[in-house]
């Protein structure tokens, strides 16, 4: 049950809402995202809108909030767990400070490489959807799903193909306890800054790289303020949907079966975006900056940076206790690894 102080919280953000889209009447649906208009996020969105109002000829409309809109990636989740905004699209490395327990999945080189096998694991997860889905509701949250917008691409000021060329190298990470050691263990000095602020640190050389799909690379200009795109098998740049639990079990058997429905219809569509989307930005990047570097690591030199991301297993269990090493031992044994 919400707090009085959220609850006062939530009528003046909804209030607003309103007021800036005009709604009246009509059941409507706030789905918040943390990137910008014809982004992998707004291409899901987008097509749940059109899911969800075809499904209920109207009834039900969605508004699409965009990066910025509604505040920080922090922000939108307190949104939803306030209950004034419907869902939303978050990073799990945005989550860490609200949910530790899932900084599980920003644990370098533990998810399988191939895409598609990401896919289908993050769509149907024992671990994710029987087990973490619980530290979710502990704070108000409906954790819905996950999915992947692709594997991780270093774009840098100068070659990294082992952990000594990470010295005094500082690589832009989201706000995730895990994420900063785990680029510790890499050989990096890891330094947090919001997204919207990432270009600019590129540019006036802040930090020395950043971390994100081919997608975000281009969508975001980070080429245009670094000069190489690396590939080391590190990791998937994972996302969640989320609604805030008191607002959904509310709803009616009907609208969560919906709900449900919709978004087990959005695992695949998702999938084929996510491939179209990183191939074609990535031939956008090699188009506008031709001298760019393209690098990807050898087996053998992906192995080294393995071998170090072993250790930030330890650092997840002590920042998320007994129930961390409840979690990653489930994860290691469904996903085979020892």
């Amino acid at each position: 049950m919400p707090t009085i102080k959220k609850v006062l919280k939530g009528v003046a953000l909804t209030t607003a809402l309103v007021m800036s889209s005009g709604a009246a009447l009509a059941e409507e649906w706030k789905f918040a995202i943390e990137e910008i208009p014809g982004s992998i996020m707004d291409t899901y969105a987008q097509e749940f809108k059109k899911l969800i109002e075809n499904k209920t000829n109207g009834d039900v409309t969605v508004k699409i909030y965009p990066l910025g809109s509604l505040g920080t990636p922090t922000e939108l989740v307190e949104h939803v767990a306030d209950g004034v905004v419907q869902f939303t699209n978050v990073s799990v490395g945005n989550l860490g400070t609200i949910v530790p327990e899932s900084q599980l999945f920003m644990l370098p080189y533990t998810l399988p490489a191939d895409n598609k096998a990401t896919s289908k694991f993050l769509s149907s997860s024992n671990t994710i959807y029987n087990q973490l889905s619980q530290d979710f509701e502990s704070k108000g949250l409906k954790l819905h799903t996950m999915y992947s917008e692709g594997e991780q691409v270093w774009t840098t000021n100068r070659p990294v193909r082992n952990p000594d060329e990470f010295d005094n190298f500082k690589m832009r990470v989201m706000v995730s306890p895990i994420l900063l050691r785990a680029y510790e263990d890499l050989g990096a000095s890891p330094t947090p800054l919001p997204f919207g602020e990432v270009y600019g640190a590129l540019q006036l050389k802040q930090v020395d790289g950043q971390v994100n799909p081919a997608a975000t690379i281009e969508e975001m200009k980070f080429y245009e303020v670094t000069d190489y795109l690396i590939w080391a098998g590190e990791q998937q740049h994972l996302t969640t949907v989320m609604s805030g639990t008191y607002w959904y079990d509310n709803q009616s058997a009907e609208r969560q079966k919906l709900i449900r429905d919709t978004l087990a219809e959005l695992d695949g569509y998702i999938y084929e975006v996510v491939e179209r989307f990183n191939k074609e930005k990535l031939e956008k990047i090699k188009a506008a900056k031709p001298e760019i570097n393209l690098i990807h690591l050898t087996a053998a030199e992906r192995e080294v940076f393995q071998q170090r991301s072993i250790a930030t297993r330890s650092a997840y269990t002590k920042i998320a206790g007994e129930r961390g090493e409840e979690l990653l031992t489930s994860l290691l044994n469904e996903l085979g690894i020892k």
